[in-house]
């Protein structure tokens, strides 16, 4: 745990993530929300954990300093507010809507996900983010066969009710979207929702608008670099019901997408290929290795229909979130006060830290083994794990496992 700026501490969960905070209800809270998940170290995974420590945006960013000089974090600064508005202003000049995690339009299907982003970014159709979905990922460099299979899968899902989901790019995922316009389809981007990459497909980002969405978790503005992507494929398998995988190479960004989308409980369904052509070998192996067969747009929907609720009728989704936050605390029942903060001397908390790096390696520990190995309570183990993320010293893994980094086991 970690102290709050009146000395309180809040309980924490094992999974701060799966118990998303209530979403910002004013422009200023939207501020301080991006103003923490902007802020230098702090991830997915240390947001929440920092909101449900200390309950709200403001009272993380007051105690984030605090943390980092406990850390050993020399001259930390949080993300600054002006930064932040230039970011907000941005996105209303890109007619881009702050989807915040909690809020009606935010997408179901990625509280699944063991690290939802807090906010998304979106242009677009709101509605279409909780639609039934279906992911389409490929190769870059598609045949014409690819092509003219994306295309014939996409349409035939897209007129059985089901939004395409893809990543904007050159070849599969461009004759997907193309397919799939006229009902709906997202293009999830690994830069900023407000730019375009590749820019051929400027043309096509401005069409999705009409009925789909574009969504992306990056900062307005960014343009997008290698490391973007693999957090960009984890939202597009992370939206679908089933992930259709078209020509991908044996080493691609489209196997590492199919990686996730088993990660996430998600069916991984792929279309055969000749078995000389370099494109279809990671296709082939997905098969090989369990994944659906697909010949057409029947074939996923037969694989999926154990999986899908039964179908509705698109419409507005239900406000959980709507009611005055003063209605929704008295509803809450009065909880116990927190037990007080175990105070340790800088030799104790030196001592602490060498414990955790000396049982961390690069192999993924779970965060309940680890504190289980070092037989101390939660709350004493959880503020020196979030001191050792901000430090640099370890690094958080979806779904609560914690290594050490690499370069800190070179003596």
């Amino acid at each position: 745990m970690i102290l709050q700026a009146d000395g309180a501490m809040m309980p924490e969960g094992p999974h701060p993530s799966t118990h998303p905070p209530l979403p910002p209800t004013t422009e200023d809270d939207r501020v301080l929300w991006l103003r923490l998940l902007r802020s230098r170290r702090v991830g997915i995974a240390t947001f929440f954990r920092l909101m449900s420590e200390h309950g709200s945006a403001a009272a993380a960013l007051e105690a984030l300093p605090r943390v980092a000089q406990a850390a050993s974090v020399a001259s930390y600064q949080v993300f600054p507010e002006q930064a932040a508005l230039e970011e907000m202003k941005a996105g209303a000049h890109a007619r881009a809507t702050m989807v915040c995690i909690g809020e009606a339009h935010y997408p179901k299907a990625l509280l699944d996900l063991a690290d939802p982003p807090p906010l998304l970014w979106v242009r677009g159709n709101l509605l279409a983010l909780n639609r039934p979905a279906i992911g389409m990922v490929g190769a870059r460099n598609a045949s014409s066969l690819g092509g003219r299979t994306a295309r014939a899968l996409a349409s035939e899902l897209s007129e059985q009710g089901k939004v395409i989901v893809s990543g904007l790019a050159r070849g599969i995922d461009t004759y997907a979207h193309k397919a799939s316009l006229a009902r709906g389809t997202i293009g999830v981007l690994a830069g900023g929702v407000d730019v375009i990459y590749p820019a051929e497909n400027v043309h096509l980002a401005h069409d999705i608008l009409e009925n789909g969405a574009l969504i992306s978790e990056q900062p307005m503005g960014l343009r997008p670099q290698a490391r973007h992507f693999p957090r960009r494929n984890r939202l597009i398998s992370g939206l679908s019901e089933g992930l259709v995988v078209i020509e991908a190479a044996s080493k691609s960004g489209s196997l590492i997408t199919a990686r996730n989308a088993l990660d996430q409980g998600r069916e991984v369904l792929a279309v055969p290929g000749h078995p000389f052509d370099a494109r279809a070998s990671g296709c082939n192996m997905l098969i090989r290795d369990g994944a659906t067969l697909v010949r057409s747009g029947s074939d996923v929907l037969e694989a999926l229909a154990p999986l899908s609720p039964l179908a509705e009728e698109p419409r507005e989704p239900e406000l959980r979130f709507s009611e005055p936050q003063a209605e929704q605390q008295a509803a809450q029942p009065i909880q116990p006060p927190a037990p007080p903060p175990e105070r340790r001397t800088l030799r104790e908390t030196a001592g602490l830290h060498q414990q955790i790096l000396d049982r961390l390696g690069p192999s993924p520990l779970p965060e309940d083994q680890l504190i289980r190995d070092l037989a101390r309570p939660a709350q004493a183990v959880a503020p020196a794990l979030v001191e050792l993320e901000l430090d640099g010293k370890i690094i958080r893994a979806p779904g609560g496992m914690l290594s050490r980094d690499v370069d800190t086991l070179v003596s």
